[in-house]
């Protein structure tokens, strides 16, 4: 794997380019207290579809990832809040991805490195592996390794 440039964000400045999926700053900035404060909030279907497009998961991908049924994604209706669980895990991916498109700098090349299986996951794609809280660790951790340059 090549070395990643990375530009490290200011916790204080928000960029027009960074990813922002919830909230007023990008996942991967917020605090857990912030992060706690918005799932007691509850995340709702217009936080989904943003999610949905910027990392192009489909409904299938999306409720693999969440482990919940399909359904349950697609019945909410604008406004309407997901249970504190899915919100949680939808909070969680959008915090990879944050990450991930902050690092890597090029959100195509983020998406396909998410798809492709990584020695450092026992040969598993980091999406396949984040749809349980210790797998969306394992690969928030493997991109930090990447942003200051330890490869595994």
């Amino acid at each position: 794997m090549s070395a990643v440039s990375v530009k490290m964000p200011s916790a204080n400045k928000v960029a027009s380019n960074e990813i922002i999926f919830v909230g007023i700053k990008p996942e991967s900035l917020m605090t857990p207290l912030e992060k706690m404060a918005k799932i007691r909030q509850g995340l709702n279907k217009g936080d989904l579809e943003k999610l949905k497009s910027r990392t192009e998961l489909d409904y299938d991908e999306l409720s693999r990832v969440l482990s919940v049924g399909r359904a349950t994604l697609i019945n909410k209706k604008g406004a309407e809040k997901y249970s504190s669980s899915i919100s949680e895990k939808l909070l969680g991916v959008a915090d990879i991805y944050s990450y991930g498109f902050m690092v890597f700098e090029d959100e195509e090349r983020f998406k396909k490195w998410m798809s492709k299986p990584i020695q450092a996951l026992g040969g598993k794609a980091p999406l396949d592996v984040i749809d349980n809280q210790f797998g969306r660790e394992e690969v928030k951790n493997l991109i930090g390794r990447i942003e200051y340059g330890v490869f595994s």
